[in-house]
């Protein structure tokens, strides 16, 4: 065989296809890299967390040095009476701003539902923008358009604030559910001689109740969680408790502002877990 030839073989067996993977081998490798990736996505979410719940329970002022468990900063944290005046305040905020998003987003999501008006769709877009803006544009525009007003910053500028950055999450549950809404039920009630009003308060409202309530959790839950625009347009006397954390945390570094998040954290949980059965419920 000349030199040519061996070439010639080298090349050939240079260039032949390798071997594909078998396809359970190249399931097995992908089912691994997307358990991995879920993992590492979870741990970046959750262990931060983790640390924060950890550190609540830490005998020691310095936060970020364990040494042992200890119960003190939650027992602070229930004696400390500026803690709990800005947590009273936020309940009484949240409560009132959820009343109020609840029936406007309610009374919106029927409107829009239910009849054909001009420019509908622009003002369902409009709807849509309290979800989409930063919070840092809507904190400030609202403080100028109470300043122009004239309105001094208080009780009543925090809930109209909240009001308008929560209500668009109820339009929007509600809505949800006036979508898969079977109109043949409240026609059915009209030829038995239900009016409008017995119609809705008898057949319409018990059957939107879910998905009310699951909107008013999810607007109770933002409320108490909101920092910027809170920030923003509250006034002397009606600090939030997220505003009082903030302003911990700007001094010191202690385990009952940790002790706090924890609190706070299992609040929503058990919302935002209330609003996912009512939903689940209301699926069934």
């Amino acid at each position: 065989m000349n030199t040519t030839q061996k070439s010639t073989m080298i090349l050939v067996g240079e260039h032949e296809p390798s071997h594909p993977l078998p396809s359970k081998r190249r399931g097995s490798l992908g089912r691994f890299a997307l358990t991995m990736t879920a993992l590492a996505t979870f741990a970046f979410l959750y262990v931060p967390i983790g640390v924060l719940i950890l550190f609540s329970f830490n005998n020691a002022r310095n936060s970020i040095e364990w040494r042992g468990f200890t119960l003190q900063w939650y027992e602070r944290m229930l004696n400390n009476d500026a803690l709990i005046e800005a947590a009273i305040n936020s309940v009484i905020i949240a409560t009132l701003s959820t009343i109020g998003a609840t029936i406007i987003g309610t009374l919106t999501a029927l409107a829009m539902e239910r009849y054909e008006f001009k420019g509908k769709l622009m003002w369902d877009g409009l709807l849509y923008m309290p979800v989409i803006i930063p919070e840092v544009v809507a904190g400030v525009s609202l403080l100028m358009f109470f300043a122009l007003l004239g309105v001094e910053r208080g009780l009543l500028t925090l809930v109209i604030a909240h009001i308008a950055f929560s209500m668009p999450f109820v339009y929007l549950t509600v809505r949800a559910r006036l979508a898969d809404f079977d109109r043949r039920i409240e026609e059915a009630a009209a030829d038995l001689g239900a009016n409008d009003w017995q119609t809705f308060w008898r057949i319409t409202f018990p059957l939107l109740l879910p998905g009310i309530i699951s909107g008013a959790l999810l607007a109770f839950t933002l409320s108490i969680d909101d920092f910027i625009i809170s920030l923003f347009v509250s006034g002397q006397g009606w600090g939030t408790l997220p505003i009082y954390i903030w302003s911990q945390i700007r001094k010191i570094s202690s385990p009952e502002v940790n002790a706090i998040s924890t609190v706070m954290l299992l609040m929503s949980i058990v919302i935002v877990s209330l609003s996912v059965l009512l939903q689940r419920r209301n699926e069934k």
